[in-house]
């Protein structure tokens, strides 16, 4: 592991070891992060033999020198004292409660998500920013407003484990830009709560990154565009990904405590199973879609199982499930889009796929969009000739 890897792995329990010390929140984790860029300095010509105990000790000292270096805060030195000796490592309990605090309910997402990035995952305000295309001054901000927003919170009070799994799952999804590569950091976080908390919806969570990411070489075409998980060249997906995936999900499931996550990787599971597009099982697809509906009552969800009841049953009963649902949903038009096309009905697809085009606001998928729409409309004029 490269020092760069060994100092994110070791962040939390650091940060930890320092709120138990007697440290607050945001001065703990400015503490932390000036230890880390010590530690990259440092490190590749005088590499230590105990890295914790180095970044803790280096850690408590810098926020010693700051917190007696601010006249405001004198008071606190006298509580903060001398400099004690590095102390036992933080316990796995510890980096779970850490979990806890950043994805606090009283945080926004997107706040709860930078905040877990920096605390929980080690990486530099400017290496979040770059991930997520905003100035470094405005995620420093609002790293900070959320550091405020947790500070004095205490660690040992119990959090919600959805509320986390959500916030990793929007780290996911953001996939890959700037020098993070941010699906990849959700795995590595994900497999570190799983190994603090035994818990099927942890699991669940850890089997659907994995199922995904099996198949990310795929997603795009050389140029960048969007391939459609029909066209996708499945013998690219990476198989190693897929079994630990299916393995995980499958000893979740034997638990028979079923939460949304583990619903979702089931049908990437299934997806997976088939070696071809024309093998997808989409009768059991619409039914562990009924456990999401079930499970959520998400208008995303039954979205998604109109177009798998549409695979199942055919284009029409697919369009009489969309019919039940609000047609201002985001795809919502995409969808009707594919299944008019499915059931030969090519011009109003293609009305539709331009119509759903302008209203993408992803810029990879209103091309996607637009090419859906070309196609048809040019087999269209060719058979007119």
């Amino acid at each position: 592991m490269g020092d760069a890897a060994l100092l994110r792995s070791l962040t939390p329990s650091v940060l930890t070891v320092l709120v138990r010390r007697g440290a607050d929140f945001a001065a703990a984790e400015d503490a932390v992060q000036e230890a880390l860029v010590e530690a990259l300095r440092v490190w590749p010509g005088d590499p230590p033999h105990d890295p914790k105990g180095w970044l803790v000790t280096v850690a408590w000292r810098k926020f010693v020198d700051t917190t007696r270096s601010d006249t405001a805060r004198r008071r606190r030195e006298d509580r903060v004292g001398e400099e004690p000796e590095p102390g036992p490592a933080a316990t796995v309990d510890d980096t779970l409660q850490l979990y806890f605090l950043c994805a606090h309910p009283s945080l926004t997402s997107s706040s709860a998500v930078a905040l877990t990035l920096r605390a929980v995952g080690g990486l530099t305000t400017r290496q979040i920013a770059q991930a997520y295309l905003v100035p470094e001054a405005t995620m420093a901000q609002r790293i900070s407003r959320a550091k405020r927003t947790v500070s004095g919170m205490r660690l040992d009070r119990p959090g919600d484990v959805g509320t986390v799994l959500r916030v990793l799952y929007l780290v996911f999804n953001e996939g890959y830009s700037g020098d993070i590569d941010l699906a990849a950091e959700a795995i590595r976080l994900t497999r570190q709560l799983a190994a603090a908390l035994d818990h099927p919806e942890v699991a669940g969570l850890l089997a659907l990154m994995l199922l995904h990411h099996a198949r990310r070489a795929t997603r795009t075409a050389p140029d960048g565009s969007l391939v459609s998980l029909a066209e996708q060249d499945r013998s690219r997906w990476d198989t190693r990904l897929i079994a630990e995936g299916v393995e995980i999900l499958q000893a979740a499931l034997a638990r028979d405590r079923l939460g949304e996550f583990q619903a979702q990787a089931a049908v990437a599971a299934l997806h997976a199973d088939a070696r071809t597009a024309a093998e997808t099982d989409w009768v059991q697809i619409v039914e562990w879609y009924d456990e999401l509906v079930r499970l959520t009552d998400s208008p995303v969800v039954r979205l998604n199982r109109a177009v798998a009841v549409g695979e199942a049953d055919g284009p029409r009963a697919g369009l009489a499930a969309l019919a039940e649902l609000d047609n201002s949903l985001p795809r919502y038009t995409a969808v009707a889009a594919y299944l008019h096309e499915r059931d030969g009905d090519p011009v109003t697809a293609a009305h539709l796929y331009a119509e759903a085009a302008r209203a993408a606001t992803n810029l990879a998928e209103r091309d996607h969009l637009i090419r859906c729409a070309a196609r048809l409309n040019t087999a269209q004029h060719d058979r007119s000739l």
